[in-house]
């Protein structure tokens, strides 16, 4: 009995793109199906959850969302348990950037095209994903090593500057931030910066969360990553930094899920698939 033909979901904001990358690839895999093609990051996680295609080929920037933040969301979100569990898809991102930013790419293993597509190229690409086929026996390894890839993506300073590093200095090379200015309805605050227990992006704004009270700050997570000192404040989430020093507890829940206690704090705060190995232990 032959093996079912793989499926594929195209995410591209750019139809002509979307269509000559399909058109390619009817000509290098006729075997593959492309079950959906989407034109924006949110679409492309909703789609790949609903279908739990094979292989992926995301666009890096597409509206809403860029491809590498819907990886990690969709990464995050994906069923490992139960019987609709299936091997996270081998993951092809889609990439108009330079030389310098694919060497990112080229450093982890996961695939890429440049645009415009070539033929020659995508052969290769191809044959990479039949083989990541054939070797997805193990789906927890293969999430992992995915998990990893994204990882090392997240902090390439090519690719973004968020990410949970190891390093002792932000990612501007710059002194870590000391004081925020934070406002609480008509007031705008001083805020020490060593008074905060954790960041927490909410729509356009960032809550800052001390033992006192909540204050509110326009400056985007990423933004404000990169100006703080990782090892002091650990990104836990895509949208949760929080003060290392100030966890008490690490609880799993019966779906596997890890989420923090803080001290003083009643709120429990999720601890995304992509932080999880910063609490081994668990």
């Amino acid at each position: 009995m032959n093996p079912p033909a793989p499926r594929a979901l195209i995410a591209e904001d750019e139809p002509l793109l979307a269509a000559a990358l399909q058109l390619e690839l009817a000509r290098a895999w006729p075997t593959l199906q492309i079950v959906a093609t989407v034109g924006d990051g949110l679409s492309a996680v909703r789609q790949s959850l609903a279908l739990l295609p094979d292989v992926l080929f995301f666009d890096i920037r597409m509206p809403g969302q860029s491809g590498l933040d819907a990886a990690v969301e969709l990464a995050d979100a994906w069923p490992t348990e139960g019987t609709g569990s299936r091997p996270f898809p081998a993951l092809v991102f889609v990439t108009a950037y330079d030389q310098y930013a694919v060497q990112a790419f080229e450093a982890q293993a996961v695939d890429y095209l440049l645009k415009p597509v070539q033929a020659a190229r995508l052969i290769k690409t191809v044959h990479k994903l039949q083989l990541a086929l054939m070797n997805k026996a193990q789906p927890a390894i293969n999430l992992e090593a995915t998990m990893a890839q994204l990882r090392h993506l997240l902090a390439a300073p090519a690719m973004s500057s968020s990410g949970a590093g190891a390093t002792p200095t932000p990612a501007n090379g710059t002194a870590p931030l000391t004081l925020i200015q934070a406002s609480s309805g008509s007031q705008i605050h001083m805020v020490p910066v060593a008074d905060v227990l954790y960041f927490e992006a909410a729509d356009k704004y960032v809550r800052v969360l001390t033992a006192a009270r909540e204050y509110l700050i326009r400056t985007p997570l990423k933004e404000l990553t990169a100006q703080l000192d990782t090892q002091v404040f650990w990104q836990i989430h895509r949208s949760t930094l929080v003060r290392a020093s100030a966890i008490t507890t690490v609880t799993r829940d019966e779906a596997g899920k890890l989420h923090l206690e803080l001290a003083g704090q009643a709120e429990k705060l999720p601890v995304s698939r992509l932080y999880a190995h910063l609490f081994k232990a668990m």
